[in-house]
């Protein structure tokens, strides 16, 4: 919890020109000093807030994270937020902001906060990637998915971010599958694309062995399932001249280094790289991402990818549709014969892959970019608030 003695107070409406934001992300906040992909989302929202035309103001760094499933902890945390809660009300006083809005509610790190000091304070409460379990309504979690589900329906406006997400949150908010209603908006996921990619100005360069990349770090569970159907899938195409550079390490390593035994030269790994300028060029080195991507959320990889113009072949699951640009159908989930076969295609028409990475590049600029976020953001929190931001 942040100490109140030491903080700053927020800015006052008008005193920057603009409308003031809290910003709250309960399940990390973008000033927490271990990186992670929920740290990177946070600090992305709060810029492209700003972007918009606001003034986003972190007003909290408080985590209501319960990795174990405790009720005795989720009992501590939402005590501890109400107390959280009155003093932020007390540090507004007489100036609330414009609006409250929070990054993250779902049911292992619900926004305790926010509910209470945006509804006391009468201003929009504002939520973006949110989701809903009905299973956890029910067992260890059940505290706290109730809290989710009560921010949820106390929000203004709830930004869903793939359609796997929407449909649990209409039958939270009680909305009928595809209507439309002012409370559910889509925020596609997004990230700061950088400028243009250097293979889009450099002559195509189809000779030599295909160059795939994955990066994902080594551990078991969904990643190692995605290394293991990787690995059946690249086996299956010996005959063809493919390069395979991965990324990553961790806890998993031996057993992934297993997965591909078979494979020897044609298969690096090149360890951690966690610089984002060396992973650029990684990207940019490349000519397609192969990841199939076992329950992933965002996949904030494929974004990165696109970003630098690299196309993505990835399996055909819910929450990968909505981010990655494709020419033709995914491979099913498990189908190894198939996702070798997009790699064959790949292969055989080098050019149309590079075409394929361009596309992916405007895709990214279009759907995906921190601008297009903040367009969104500026028009609907500024209908939301009752003026052009």
């Amino acid at each position: 919890m942040t100490d109140a003695a030491d903080e700053p107070a927020p800015p006052r409406p008008g005193e920057t020109g603009r409308p003031v934001i809290a910003f709250h992300a309960p399940m990390k906040p973008p000033d927490h000093p271990v990186p992670s992909g929920d740290r990177t989302i946070a600090r992305l929202s709060m810029r492209a807030l700003e972007r918009a035309g606001f003034a986003p103001v972190l007003v909290s760094s408080m985590r209501t994270l319960d990795m174990e499933g405790s009720p005795a902890r989720q009992r501590s945390l939402i005590a501890e937020a109400e107390l959280e809660a009155e003093r932020l009300l007390e540090r507004f006083g007489d100036a609330p902001p414009a609006a409250w809005f929070t990054y993250h509610n779902y049911w292992k790190a619900p926004d305790l906060i926010g509910p209470r000091v945006a509804g006391a304070l009468q201003i929009p409460y504002v939520i973006s990637e949110a989701s809903h379990s009905p299973k956890r309504m029910d067992g260890s979690w059940a505290l706290f998915a109730e809290a989710a589900l009560h921010a949820l329906r106390e929000a203004t406006l709830v930004y869903w971010t793939t359609r796997r997400d929407r449909a649990g949150l209409e039958k939270a908010l009680e909305i009928a599958p595809g209507a439309r209603d002012p409370r559910l908006l889509s925020l596609p996921p997004f990230l700061d694309i950088g400028p243009r990619p250097r293979r889009a100005e450099m002559p195509e360069d189809p000779e030599g062995p295909l160059r795939l990349l994955a990066i994902a770090m080594m551990r078991p569970g969904d990643k190692m399932q995605s290394f293991a159907a990787l690995a059946a899938a690249v086996k299956l195409i010996g005959d063809e001249d493919w390069r395979l550079s991965i990324i990553g390490d961790g806890e998993g390593r031996a057993a992934v280094r297993d997965l591909f035994d078979g494979c020897a030269g044609r298969v690096e790994f090149a360890g951690m790289v966690s610089d984002p300028a060396l992973l650029r060029e990684a990207y940019e080195a490349s000519e397609l991402l192969v990841w199939p991507g076992v329950n992933e959320g965002v996949g904030m990889t494929f974004l990165e990818a696109q970003a630098a113009g690299l196309p993505c072949l990835c399996e055909d699951r819910p929450a990968l549709r909505d981010v990655v640009q494709r020419d033709a159908p995914l491979p099913g989930p498990g189908d190894a014969a198939a996702f070798a076969g997009a790699i064959r295609r790949a292969a055989a028409d080098r050019r149309a892959l590079a075409a394929s990475g361009r596309a992916a590049r405007l895709h990214m600029e279009e759907m995906h970019s921190l601008d297009a976020a903040a367009a969104r953001l500026r028009a609907d929190l500024g209908a939301l608030i009752g003026e052009e931001a």
